[in-house]
């Protein structure tokens, strides 16, 4: 081989980005992805007060995560910028609405009050690394007021909403099936007497990918759900190295989607899918979205024409260039909780990286079943010595300053 082919080879062989864990940046880019995450959704709590209106706080969210990513990786690759910022608009969804609620300037609704059930829901990525999080909580009396909850069933649905998440999270481990997830979020749902919303599904998650293709239901459709176009979701193995988005929304309805009047306004490119649009609004929002948003989901709040945008974008959705993200309902006056969560599957062992903790004032009478209880024993036990790690690291770093 000659020493210009043997340049080559190696032009090519450095050129092969590794974008899996086994590189240490790409964990680093998930790690800082993850911190801002977090940032975001405890930034959000403390907004959600009487009065907030869901648009500026969606806002907000969004100025963090822009704000924050802005004063990471600034040094351009090839030339090239790394792209980073928001991998899924911040939606705020009140009581009965499940997820994806980010409306429009024009179709703002009332704003929130006191007692209002709201899920927060957000992603952020660094050179498409993406890290997602859920998380509800209660709308206090006031910014400087706790906030309190007297509804035990509202209690129940949301401890066993956030269990099924650490279990699950604890559940996705190489080597082990989708299957196993999902059956481990049916036990807790069945012992805290509520039910998974049937359409709800965690994702893997690659490099500038937030729905990957191996999936785990948070249920298995019965016989008149597949009847009804229901899917059952493949089988799959989970494998050292991938992440994974821990999604879990439970209910005290039946678990159904239902309609709602909200317009959806989140969507995604479709890649693989391609179409010479015939108005003039729709090739606007094409273009728009092919140059901006890719390949990660985005709000129509982002486009300057929103007129335009609301246009453009059913032609786009019709012949399946872009997918759309609907605002989902359960029936009026049931109660829904929504947690999420970002795991990597490490060397060491599966690591949760986004995700607060349970606010205090969610409570309920019920008890885990032995199974679940052991588990999530288990996993206390791992975050006290965590912290106590944490702690002790803290102090002795303080002590030599």
């Amino acid at each position: 081989m000659s020493s210009d082919e043997e340049s080559i080879g190696s032009d090519a062989e450095s050129a092969e980005e590794v974008t899996d864990l086994s590189n240490s940046d790409v964990c680093t880019k998930y790690q800082e992805a993850s911190k801002i995450v977090n940032l975001a959704l405890q930034g959000l709590i403390t907004q959600c007060i009487p009065g907030a209106k869901i648009i500026d706080l969606c806002q907000f969210g969004t100025t963090v995560i822009d704000a924050a990513t802005s004063k990471l990786y600034n040094k351009k690759v090839n030339g090239q910028p790394i792209e980073k910022g928001v991998a899924f608009p911040v939606c705020i969804s009140v009581n009965d609405v499940i997820c994806n609620h980010s409306p429009l300037a024009s179709e703002e609704l009332e704003p929130l009050k006191e007692g209002d059930i709201v899920k927060i829901d957000l992603g952020c990525h660094i050179d498409g690394y993406i890290s997602v999080a859920a998380h509800t909580l209660i709308v206090p009396a006031g910014p400087d007021s706790p906030p309190t909850n007297d509804d035990e069933v509202l209690g129940n649905v949301a401890v066993a909403a956030y269990n099924a998440m650490l279990i699950a999270a604890d559940a996705i481990k190489a080597g082990a099936k989708n299957s196993d997830v999902t059956a481990a979020v049916e036990r807790v749902a069945t012992n805290y007497g509520v039910t998974p919303i049937s359409t709800v599904r965690m994702h893997q998650m690659k490099r500038f990918v937030i729905d990957g293709v191996k999936e785990v239901a948070l249920k298995e459709p019965t016989a008149d759900e597949l009847e009804e176009g229901e899917e059952k979701v493949p089988e799959c193995t989970f494998e050292q190295g991938e992440v994974y988005a821990v999604d879990v929304a439970l209910s005290t309805g039946d678990g159904k989607v239902r309609p709602g009047t909200l317009r959806t306004t989140v969507f995604k490119r479709n890649v693989e899918t391609s179409y010479k649009l015939k108005m003039k609004a729709s090739r606007y929002v094409l273009s728009e979205v092919d140059k901006k948003f890719p390949t990660l989901p985005f709000t129509l709040r982002h486009f300057g024409e929103e007129t335009q945008a609301k246009m453009g974008v059913q032609e786009c959705v019709a012949h399946g260039l872009l997918t759309p993200y609907p605002c989902l309902h359960e029936k009026a006056g049931e109660k829904v909780a929504h947690f999420k969560c970002t795991v990597l599957l490490l060397p060491s062992g599966t690591s949760r990286v986004t995700g607060l903790d349970m606010p205090e004032y969610f409570k309920t009478d019920k008890t885990p079943d032995e199974e679940t209880a052991k588990v999530l024993a288990a996993i206390a036990e791992k975050a006290a010595k965590k912290a106590k790690k944490k702690a002790a690291k803290k102090k002795k770093k303080k002590a030599s300053s």
